[in-house]
């Protein structure tokens, strides 16, 4: 995950590859893949974590968005 962060910070990071695991992890924990989108916890990430707490399926797609 340390790595993951370096690479992206740096521009490194393999996209193709980190955007399918992103939207793996956006399926499965929306808001944690909208944290490791954005590399910080703010309003998307909020607004993520309430959408999916409240209802699971607008999680997805807002984290889909943001993503994608």
């Amino acid at each position: 995950m340390k790595q993951y962060k370096k690479d992206k910070k740096a521009g490194n990071a393999d996209t193709s590859e980190n955007t399918l695991l992103l939207v793996i992890l956006a399926i499965l924990l929306p808001p944690l893949a909208v944290y490791l989108h954005e590399n910080a916890i703010n309003g998307k990430f909020w607004l993520d974590l309430l959408l999916t707490l409240f209802f699971f399926l607008p999680g997805i797609i807002y984290a889909l968005i943001v993503i994608l």
